[in-house]
C-alpha cells in the first residue's frame, strides 16, 4: 500500500507497516473443552450461587480467592492446561459491564498462551447471547498490543483461538453473540491502530487511501477532497487549521446504504451524519504545547475519525439499517511560517466568519466544515453525531472513564447515553448552557474560536452548535477516554478505541427521535 512521507530520506527511516483491520481471532463455540486450549477460565461469584464444579470452594477461600469482581486465580494441573478462576462478585450486580471485564481479566492472567477457552456462566441475570458478546470484547480487547514496529517483542503472543464453551441448548444464542462481540472487538482494535500509529506514517493522505482500500469489502463508497476541492466548497476551517503543514488536507466523505438480500437499496429507517475530528498530529500551531510527553499523544488527536472509520466498518455484517454519511476532516496542525495566527479571521462553509484566538482550539475549526455539509445533505440527516478530542476541559471535569455529551435533542443524547452504557463506552451528559454564548462573541467576526477560561467543554459545544442549523445534534468530546495510561480491564495501553463500539451500537439501534421526523 501506498505510504505518504515528506520525502524519500524520510520514508527510509519510518518503514511502513500496512494499515488494515487487525488480523482476527479465530471464534468458536463448543458443548465441550477443546483440546488445543492452552488455558481454560471459568467464573466464580462471592456467593454459592454461582460456582464452577470444577473448582473447591474451600482450597479457593485457602488460596485467597473471594470470587469478587476482578480477582484471578491461576491453578496448575498435570493432566491438563492450567484453570484460571475469574471472580464476577455479587450475583444481584451481574451485568454486561461486569463480564466485559471479567473477561479482559482472564485474558491478562493467561497473557501467555495464544488458544483460550472460557466457559460461558450458567445464569439468567444476563442472556446468553450479551454474555457471549461482552466476554469476547472483553478477552480481545484486553489482548490488543499494537505490534508493527515491534522486532524483539517481549509482549505476550498474539490470540489466535478462543473458544466459548457453553451447553448445548445455548449453543446458537452464544455464536450470535460472540460473533457480534467480535466484530464490536475487531472495528475498536483497528480505531486504536489508527490512533496509536506514528503521525510521519498516518498523514491525512494515508487515512485516505485507508478509506478507500476499505470501501468496496465494508459496504461504503468514500469520496475524497484535496485541498482544492475544500477550497472550490469554501471550507475555511479546515484550510485554515491546514496553513502551516507540509502535509496536504484531507476531507473523506463515507456514505453506507442499508441493502436487502440481493444487494439492492432498500429505504432506510433513518439518516445519520457523523463528523469526526481527524487532527492527525496536533502541535498545537503557533500556539505550541508545552515541552513534554503530551507531545507523544497528539498522534491520537485524529481518535474520533478513526473511530468513525472504525465503526462504519461494522455496520454492514450487522445489517444496520439506517443510512450513515460520515465526514472526516483530516490535517496537521502545524506550526510554520504559512501557519494561521492569532487574530486571524477564517469563513468557514457557509460563511460565517471566525476569529482565531486560539490555535490549538484547532478541532472545532475543522468540524464546524463538517457540520455546515450534513446540514446541506439531501434528505436531510435525522441526527448529526459528532465525535471528538477536543478539550481538556472534559478530561479534568470527568476524567478518563467516560467522555462529555452535550446536545440540542434529549432524545437523541438519551439513545447515545444508552449505547454508551451497553457497551462500555461511557458518556456523562453536560448541559449546554446557553448563557455562556457571549463569551463567543468577537469584535472582528461573527465570533472567536474560544470562550472564557471557564467551562471549556460546554463553550466548545455551543461553537459546534452554531453550524448544525437546529437540526437535532449531539456532540461527543472524548479527550479524556482517547488513550490509557496503563493496562485498565479492557482497556490496554494506549489509544483506547473508544467511541468505535458506541457508535456501533447506536447506528444498529438508531430511531429518529420525534422533533427529527420530517
Amino acid at each position: 500500500m501506498l505510504t505518504s512521507f515528506h520525502s524519500r530520506a524520510q520514508a527510509e527511516f519510518h518503514p511502513a507497516p500496512s494499515i488494515e483491520p487487525p488480523e482476527e481471532t479465530k471464534l468458536a463455540v463448543s458443548s465441550s473443552l477443546p483440546a488445543s486450549a492452552g488455558c481454560i477460565g471459568s467464573f466464580v461469584g462471592e456467593e454459592e450461587g454461582l460456582k464452577d464444579p470444577h473448582f473447591d470452594r474451600a482450597f479457593l477461600k485457602a488460596a485467597g480467592f473471594e470470587g469478587k469482581a476482578g480477582q484471578t486465580l491461576v491453578i496448575p494441573r498435570t493432566d491438563g492446561p492450567p484453570l484460571v478462576a475469574v471472580g464476577v462478585g455479587a450475583m444481584a450486580r451481574l451485568d454486561p459491564g461486569t463480564l466485559r471485564d471479567a473477561g479482559a481479566a482472564f485474558a491478562r492472567a493467561a497473557s501467555n498462551q495464544p488458544h483460550l477457552a472460557l466457559r460461558v456462566p450458567a445464569t439468567g441475570a444476563v442472556p446468553a447471547d450479551v454474555a457471549a458478546q461482552a466476554l469476547t470484547e472483553g478477552v480481545l480487547l484486553a489482548r490488543y498490543r499494537y505490534r508493527p514496529y515491534k522486532q524483539n517483542s517481549e509482549q505476550e503472543p498474539r490470540l489466535e483461538a478462543l473458544t466459548l464453551v457453553t451447553d448445548a441448548r445455548s449453543t446458537a444464542e452464544v455464536e450470535q453473540g460472540m460473533s457480534r462481540g467480535g466484530i464490536h472487538a475487531r472495528a475498536t482494535a483497528f480505531a486504536r491502530d489508527l490512533a496509536n500509529a506514528p503521525a510521519t506514517l498516518l498523514t491525512a493522505s494515508r487515512l485516505a487511501e485507508v478509506a478507500e482500500s476499505l470501501a468496496e469489502h465494508c459496504g461504503l463508497t468514500v469520496e475524497v477532497f484535496d485541498g482544492e476541492a475544500l477550497a472550490r466548497l469554501g471550507c475555511g476551517g479546515l484550510l485554515g487549521v491546514n496553513a502551516g503543514s507540509a502535509e496536504p488536507p484531507r476531507m473523506i466523505k463515507l456514505t453506507y446504504t442499508p441493502r436487502g438480500s440481493r444487494g439492492e437499496a432498500v429505504q432506510p429507517l433513518g439518516r445519520v451524519s457523523l463528523v469526526g475530528k481527524g487532527i492527525m498530529f496536533d502541535s498545537g500551531g503557533l500556539g505550541l504545547k508545552p515541552n513534554d510527553l503530551v507531545h507523544a499523544t497528539m498522534k491520537g488527536d485524529m481518535s474520533g475519525a478513526g473511530a468513525i472509520l472504525a465503526a462504519m466498518t461494522a455496520l454492514k455484517p450487522l445489517g444496520c439499517k439506517a443510512e450513515v454519511t460520515a465526514w472526516l476532516m483530516c490535517t496537521d496542525n502545524m506550526p510554520s511560517g504559512t501557519a494561521m495566527k492569532l487574530g486571524d479571521v477564517l469563513t468557514v462553509r457557509g460563511g460565517k466568519t471566525v476569529e482565531v484566538i486560539n490555535t490549538d482550539a484547532e478541532g472545532r475549526l475543522v468540524m464546524s466544515d463538517g457540520l455546515v455539509l450534513a446540514t446541506e445533505q439531501q434528505p436531510r440527516p435525522d441526527a448529526i453525531v459528532d465525535i471528538a478530542t477536543l478539550t481538556g476541559a472534559c478530561q479534568r471535569a470527568l476524567g478518563v472513564l467516560s467522555a462529555g455529551v452535550i446536545g440540542n435533542d434529549q432524545a437523541l443524547v438519551e439513545q447515545v447515553k444508552d449505547s454508551g452504557e451497553r457497551t462500555g463506552d461511557t458518556v456523562w451528559q453536560l448541559p449546554l448552557d446557553r448563557r455562556l454564548r457571549p463569551e463567543l462573541e468577537s469584535e472582528v467576526a461573527d465570533m472567536k474560536n474560544v470562550g472564557g477560561e471557564n467551562a471549556g467543554a460546554i463553550t466548545a459545544a455551543l461553537f459546534l452548535e452554531e453550524f448544525v442549523d437546529g437540526l437535532p445534534w449531539a456532540h461527543i468530546d472524548m479527550a479524556g477516554t482517547a488513550r490509557a495510561e496503563r493496562d485498565h480491564a479492557w482497556r490496554s495501553k494506549g489509544a483506547t478505541g473508544y467511541g468505535t463500539r458506541l457508535l456501533i451500537d447506536f447506528l444498529v439501534g438508531f430511531t429518529p427521535t420525534r422533533e427529527s421526523r420530517h
